[in-house]
């Protein structure tokens, strides 16, 4: 099922379930004792954003730290443990994931999922959504006896029940991984003193393990690049967005005008265009609109580990808001991403190879943890006002720091 659906099922049917669950939960569970309580396993519930998974690194380390790496564990879609895996903060084995391709198999899987959960009598669930129901009522489900989320208080979020057992605001004012490190950090606190906080924002800041291809990948992602005699600097570009938000797009006439000003200013360059499967066939046609053989058209020809590997190999790489600038993150590449409907104060990659180039419109950001994220807006002005010249003397900047040794130095295992 597409993003768009998953949305609608989680509104219709996950507002009166968590009202549902509420009611069950105020009549048959016990008041927590007062005082943090003794936590000896740990459930992340992060069901979507392979991207977001990457800013919640920090915060699976340190649950790592209170209870030890086989005692952490991670709940989310089936398509969405790709990068999980790949972090490798946790065992494989303690992922548990939910299949999303139909009605059936979300409703089956998430069965399944409860009586995994119920077997492993989990001490904690943490619920990383902000403030979606059906993790809620996953989070719920688990039967963790300490249950930690964000709360609408004073209508200040969407409803979705009163299901936690520690009730946390959600502070806009926080990036991301600050506040994802936050609902680690509520296990060690009082229940009945939340949502007041005494210590001070743990740092946005990640350590990524660098990712490290093997050497049969390396050859097999190499076999895709044309070489003439040798392998040429590549740039790639990632103009999609995810079906999550169409908004976050820049208009890709515009990615034709880069890529042809990039291809004029360095000769020795080539262009690569990467994609989801089903985004092959309309970038082919915008590679051919460029009308140039230095052009690549990666998209749909890569896995998404392969994609990693590609990004080895790469100078820079521009991209929409989305999963790619975080996953690149991993590797020794230099982002440009493009900012618009959100802001990259709470979401950009936190690497300083990444550079977040974003208009600061007045009406932006639109989309926010208050809205379920998404918008009313059917004209992205945000995103029509980062200009071609923008990107192309930024991508400049950066790749002349690249090639004269000033940049960062890459990333060692």
């Amino acid at each position: 099922m597409n993003v768009p659906t998953l949305q609608k099922i989680d509104r219709w049917f996950g507002v009166p379930l968590c009202f549902g669950l509420t009611i069950v939960r105020k009549l048959f569970t016990r008041t927590p004792a007062p005082g943090p309580a003794k936590v000896g396993s740990i459930l992340f519930v992060k069901l979507a954003e392979q991207g977001s998974t990457v800013l919640a690194y920090s915060a699976l380390q340190r649950a790592v730290l209170m209870v030890g790496k086989e005692n952490v564990y991670y709940i989310c879609f089936e398509e969405n443990r790709f990068i999980l895996d790949l972090l490798d903060v946790i065992p494989r084995e303690n992922v548990i994931t939910i299949s999303s391709k139909s009605m059936m198999q979300l409703s089956s899987s998430t069965l399944a999922a409860m009586k995994r959960m119920w077997d492993l009598k989990l001490d904690a669930a943490i619920d990383m959504e902000f403030f979606a129901r059906g993790s809620a009522a996953i989070t719920f489900f688990s039967g963790a006896k300490s249950r930690v989320g964000f709360h609408s208080m004073y209508g200040a979020g969407p409803y979705r029940g009163d299901l936690m057992t520690h009730r946390l605001l959600y502070n806009p004012h926080l990036h991301t991984t600050s506040m994802f490190q936050v609902l680690v950090e509520c296990l060690k606190v009082d229940p009945a003193q939340l949502p007041t906080l005494g210590f001070e924002p743990p740092s946005s800041e990640n350590c990524f393990p660098p990712f490290v291809a093997r050497p049969e990948e390396v050859a097999s992602v190499k076999a895709l690049i044309p070489q003439s005699p040798a392998v040429k600097p590549i740039i790639l570009l990632n103009p999609n967005a995810s079906d999550l938000l169409p908004l976050r797009q820049w208009p890709r006439q515009r990615y034709i005008e880069l890529a042809r000003r990039l291809l004029d200013k360095f000769p020795e360059v080539q262009i690569g265009f990467t994609g989801a499967p089903n985004e092959a066939d309309p970038i082919a046609t915008l590679v051919s609109e460029i009308g140039s053989s230095r052009c690549i058209v990666f998209a749909g020809k890569t896995s998404l580990r392969q994609l990693m590997v590609l990004y080895t190999l790469c100078e820079i790489l521009v991209t929409n808001d989305s999963g790619p600038a975080h996953f690149a993150s991993l590797t020794g590449i230099n982002v440009v991403t493009l900012f618009g409907p959100e802001t990259p104060h709470l979401f950009a990659a936190q690497t300083p190879r990444n550079v977040a180039l974003w208009a600061g419109l007045s009406c932006s950001p639109c989309v926010n943890a208050y809205n379920n994220r998404q918008s009313t807006c059917r004209n992205n002005l945000c995103m029509q006002q980062i200009s071609v010249d923008q990107v192309f003397n930024e991508v400049c900047r950066v790749y002349q720091m690249r090639r004269s040794g000033s940049a960062l130095p890459a990333l060692v295992a």
